[in-house]
C-alpha cells in the first residue's frame, strides 16, 4: 500500500496542474482572449457595430509568456466601413519586477471614444460576447493619445495602475467648448490618472508562477483620480476627476443571487463635454416601443435616451435579483430577474457647451424592470419603466422593451 503513494501524489499533482492550466485557459476566454502559442488572439476587435463607424472589424491581440516574460506587444488595427477610417494601436511594455508584477507600457493609440464614457485604468479586461450599447451610440470623438502606464501590484488583493498621457481630441459632432480664453472646436490634453481596485475578499493561489483567483470575493472597490495639467506639453485645460466604484454581491445559494453597483463621479474646473460623464443610457430616440426595440444592455438605463443628459457630479444605484430559476426541463431553465435602477447629478456652467442641448439629473433619475433570461439560444426579455422625476407625459415614451443576451463560459 505504501509504495503507491508517490504515484497517488504525482497524480495529484499532475490532475491540479491539469486543472489549473483549464481555469487559466477559460479565464482567457472569459477575459475576451483567445489563447494560441506566442499570442493571445483578442477577440474584442473582431467585429461590431455603431451609428457612426457602422461594422467595425479587425485584428488585435497581446503577446503571452511563451514569446517572453518580460516584454510583451499589445496592439490591434480596425477599420469602419461607415466613417472610411482605420484606427489602431501600437504599445508593448517590459517587466522591471516579478513578485509585484511591475510593468511600464507605451501605447500610441488613434481611434474613437464614446463622449461622457468613463473608464477606470484597472478595468484591464470587460468583455462581451455582444456589445448591446455599442449598437445605437452615435456621439464620439476622435482621439490620438501616447501614454506611457505603470501597473504595479501591492497585494493580490490590490492592484494599481498609473497613466500619464497627451491627448489630441477632436468631436466627431458640431460642439464648442467655451472658456474666458478661446472657443474650442478641438483641444489638446495633458493627463495624469491614479487608479486602484481592491478586492479584499477574493482568494488566490500560486501554483508554477502562476496567480489564479480561486474565490470571487465581494465587495469590491475601484477608486481612480485624474488630474489635466494646462500648459503642460501643449494642454489646454486644468480640470479635476474622482472617480468611484462599489460592486458587491449577495449568493443566497447556487441559482439565487443580488447584484448591487454604486457608481460615482465629480469634475472641477474646465471640463469639456468628452470628458464629462453620462450614466450608460441605452435608448433610442424613435417615436413607438416597437421601434426602439434592441437589445438591453449589462449595467445600463434602458429607458434612458442617448444624448438626453450629462453630468459633471453623478452618482447611479443598481440593484439587481437574481430569482431561483424555472426548472421547466433539466437543461431549459429560464430565470427572471427583478431590477430597479437609480441615478442623480448636476452640472455647473452648463452654458460653456455650446451647439448641443442635453438636461441634467439633479431631480434624480428611476426605473424598474425585469429580465426573464435564457428563454432560446441565450436570448430573453427585458422590459423597464421610467418613472420619479423625468417621467414623460406620454405613457409609451417611459417604457423600454428589449431583447437580453447572456452568455457564460
Amino acid at each position: 500500500m505504501h509504495s503507491q503513494e508517490p504515484n497517488t501524489q504525482q497524480d495529484s499533482a499532475v490532475v491540479l496542474t491539469d486543472s489549473i492550466h483549464k481555469i487559466d485557459y477559460l479565464q482567457h476566454l472569459g477575459n475576451g482572449y483567445f489563447p494560441t502559442k506566442f499570442l493571445n488572439v483578442d477577440l474584442r476587435y473582431l467585429v461590431k457595430f455603431n451609428q457612426y463607424e457602422g461594422f467595425r472589424t479587425g485584428l488585435g491581440g497581446v503577446t503571452n509568456d511563451e514569446f517572453s516574460e518580460k516584454y510583451r506587444i499589445d496592439s490591434y488595427v480596425v477599420y469602419g466601413f461607415k466613417d472610411h477610417r482605420f484606427k489602431y494601436k501600437i504599445g508593448g511594455g517590459f517587466r522591471i519586477h516579478e513578485a509585484t508584477k511591475t510593468w511600464i507600457n507605451l501605447s500610441y493609440t488613434d481611434d474613437l471614444q464614446e463622449t461622457g464614457s468613463s473608464s477606470f485604468l484597472t478595468d484591464k479586461r470587460f468583455f462581451q460576447f455582444f456589445e448591446p450599447r455599442l449598437l445605437n451610440i452615435d456621439l464620439f470623438h476622435k482621439h490620438i493619445t501616447k501614454a506611457i502606464n505603470i501597473e504595479h501590484q501591492l497585494s493580490n488583493n490590490l492592484i494599481t495602475e498609473t497613466e500619464l498621457a497627451i491627448s489630441k481630441i477632436d468631436p466627431t459632432y458640431n460642439y464648442i467648448f467655451v472658456t474666458k480664453d478661446t472657443n474650442y472646436k478641438n483641444f489638446d490634453l495633458t493627463t495624469a490618472k491614479i487608479g486602484l481596485q481592491w478586492s479584499p475578499f477574493s482568494d488566490f493561489i500560486t501554483l508554477n508562477d502562476k496567480t489564479i483567483e480561486t474565490k470571487d470575493g465581494y465587495p469590491k472597490f475601484t477608486l481612480q483620480l485624474t488630474q489635466s495639467f494646462k500648459n503642460v506639453l501643449k494642454g489646454d485645460f486644468n480640470f479635476f476627476k474622482v472617480d468611484f466604484r462599489k460592486q458587491h454581491k449577495i449568493r443566497y445559494n447556487e441559482d439565487v443571487f443580488s447584484e448591487l453597483i454604486v457608481s460615482s463621479g465629480l469634475a472641477t474646473g474646465s471640463t469639456p463635454l468628452t470628458h464629462l460623464y453620462h450614466a450608460y443610457p441605452n435608448n433610442i430616440t424613435k417615436e413607438t416601443i416597437v421601434r426602439r426595440f434592441s437589445v438591453a444592455g449589462v449595467n445600463s438605463f434602458e429607458t434612458m435616451y442617448f444624448n438626453e443628459f450629462f453630468s459633471d457630479r453623478f452618482a447611479t444605484l443598481q440593484l439587481k435579483h437574481y430569482v431561483k430559476p424555472f426548472k421547466i426541463s433539466e437543461r431549459y431553465r429560464p430565470q427572471l430577474v427583478l431590477i430597479s435602477r437609480f441615478a442623480i447629478g448636476d452640472m455647473h456652467d452648463i452654458e460653456r457647451h455650446e451647439n448641443i442641448t442635453f438636461g441634467t439629473l439633479e431631480k434624480g433619475y428611476s426605473e424598474a424592470g425585469f429580465e426573464i433570461n435564457k428563454l432560446l439560444f441565450g436570448f430573453g426579455l427585458s422590459f423597464a419603466y421610467r418613472y420619479g422625476g423625468y417621467h414623460l407625459p406620454k405613457l409609451n415614451d417611459n417604457i423600454a422593451a428589449k431583447f437580453t443576451f447572456n452568455v457564460s463560459l
